[in-house]
C-alpha cells in the first residue's frame, strides 16, 4: 500500500517525532516542528503519538492514493479538497484509491499535518523516519515517489469524541523561556530589554532556525562552541537573535541566552515573517 506524491507542494516532508541518541556525532533531532499538531493527527486516525506523519509548510503537496485508507488533515486551517470537494480539518475521513488529496494552502498558521492509519512506514535512518539530509537521501518528499503505509483499522478511535484541538494556543504572541547557560553574563539593562520588547518574525524562519528583525547592544566576547537544543535562543555578535528549530545543529559558538519550553516551539513553528512575539521568563 502506497501513496504517490503528484506534486511535492512547498518543503512538504516525512516526520516522526524525531532522532534521539545521537547529538554526540552532530546529528540533529529533526522530527515534527509542531508536536502537539502532529500527536493529534495520530490520535484522530487511532494511531499511536509517535507514528510518522507528513509535515507540510504553507503550500501543500498533491498525493493520489493507491488503497482506501483512513487519513486527516490537522492544521489551525487551510484550503483542502479530496477530488476537487472541499474537505475539513480535524475530521478524520476515507479515501478510496486513486483519490486525489490537494492541499492548496494554509491560510493560518505555517504548518499543517497528514496523518494515516498505521502511519507512513518510509525506511528509518538512525531510529527515525524524519527527513533530513543529508542523513536521508532528500530534506522532503519528491515528485512522483510513493510512500508506503501499513494497511490498518478503518474504524475511528473509540475517544474520538474526547480528542479537542485547542487552536486558541497559537494565538498566543509570548514565548515562555528559561534562561540560559550565559544569561547572567548580559547587562542588567538587556536582560529587562529583551523581556519587555516586541519582537518580530523575520523573513528569515525555517526547520533549522528563526531569526528575529530586532538587534540588541552586545559586548560579550566570543566563547567556545558548547551543546545546543531546539528551543535554544542565541545573541550573535552582532545583536541579531536567532531561536534554534527541530533541524538546528548540536553545538553552537554564541551566547545561550535563553531555552523556550516544549509549548513555546509549537506555538513559534506556526509563526510566519512579520508576526510578533515577546519573550517570558518563567525561571
Amino acid at each position: 500500500m502506497s501513496v504517490k506524491v503528484i506534486k511535492e507542494g512547498l518543503l512538504s516532508s516525512v516526520q516522526d517525532l524525531g532522532r534521539f541518541g545521537f547529538a554526540g556525532w552532530g546529528v540533529p533531532q529533526s522530527g515534527v516542528m509542531d508536536r502537539y499538531s502532529a500527536k493529534m493527527a495520530n490520535l484522530l486516525v487511532g494511531n499511536e503519538e509517535f507514528e510518522a506523519v507528513m509535515e507540510l509548510t504553507l503550500l501543500g503537496p498533491i498525493l493520489e492514493f493507491q488503497e482506501e485508507v483512513l487519513i486527516v488533515v490537522v492544521g489551525i486551517e487551510a484550503q483542502a479538497t479530496l477530488n476537487g470537494q472541499k474537505i475539513e480539518l480535524l475530521k478524520p475521513f476515507l479515501v478510496d484509491k486513486g483519490d486525489q488529496l490537494h492541499i492548496q494552502q494554509i491560510t493560518q498558521g505555517v504548518r499543517a499535518y497528514i496523518a494515516i492509519s498505521g502511519g507512513f512506514k518510509t525506511k528509518e535512518f538512525l531510529k527515525s523516519r524524519s527527513q533530513y539530509y543529508p542523513i536521508t537521501s532528500y530534506a522532503g518528499l519528491q515528485k512522483g515517489e510513493t510512500l508506503p503505509f501499513d494497511l490498518q483499522s478503518e474504524d475511528l478511535p473509540q475517544n474520538f469524541a474526547g480528542i479537542k484541538y485547542d487552536i486558541k494556543r497559537y494565538v498566543s504572541k509570548v514565548l515562555e523561556v528559561y534562561k540560559g547557560p550565559e544569561w547572567d553574563r548580559l547587562s542588567n539593562e538587556l536582560q529587562i530589554q529583551l523581556q519587555i520588547q516586541m519582537l518580530t518574525i523575520s523573513k528569515n524562519n525555517s526547520r533549522m532556525a528563526y531569526q528575529i528583525d530586532e538587534q540588541f547592544p552586545n559586548s560579550l566576547e566570543g566563547m567556545l562552541s558548547q551543546p545546543v537544543l531546539p528551543g535554544t535562543v542565541q545573541l550573535t555578535p552582532d545583536g541579531s537573535l536567532i531561536i534554534l528549530m527541530r533541524d538546528a545543529q548540536t553545538t553552537g559558538g554564541y551566547p545561550r541566552i535563553f531555552q523556550l519550553t516544549e509549548e513555546s516551539i509549537q506555538i513559534l513553528s506556526q509563526k510566519k515573517q512579520g508576526d510578533k512575539v515577546e519573550f517570558k521568563c518563567i525561571y
